[in-house]
């Protein structure tokens, strides 16, 4: 897998995403804080990137000896979603903020 700067972004691109997050946000509850749901994501995200890495491989020989390679493709990619991301939460933060903590006062 090359280790490109991003991944390309076709049209259900945020919808997708937007549906995923969704999903997350829904396991929050008094039982469930942010902060274990984060952790699910991140595990589900872990362990469907390492399946879609192992389909292109004709055995697990071939895939250990890409292991480095394929790791720096994911963690390169997490790193640049996650700054963007972050820039956009400091930029917006009050927006943002507000918005979320009233989400989570009509749910409570």
């Amino acid at each position: 897998m090359p280790d490109t700067p991003k991944t390309p972004i076709d049209a259900h691109f945020y919808k997708r995403a937007d549906a995923i997050i969704a999903l997350a946000n829904s396991h929050i509850s008094e039982q469930t804080p942010p902060a274990d749901a984060t952790n699910s994501l991140m595990f589900a995200s872990s362990r469907f990137n390492a399946w879609i890495a192992a389909m292109g491989f004709k055995n697990a020989q071939e895939m250990q000896a890409s292991k480095e390679e394929i790791i720096s493709f994911f963690t390169t990619q997490y790193t640049h979603m996650l700054e963007e991301n972050f820039n956009n939460y400091v930029e917006n933060f009050d927006f943002f903020i507000a918005k979320a903590k009233e989400a989570v006062e009509k749910k409570g």
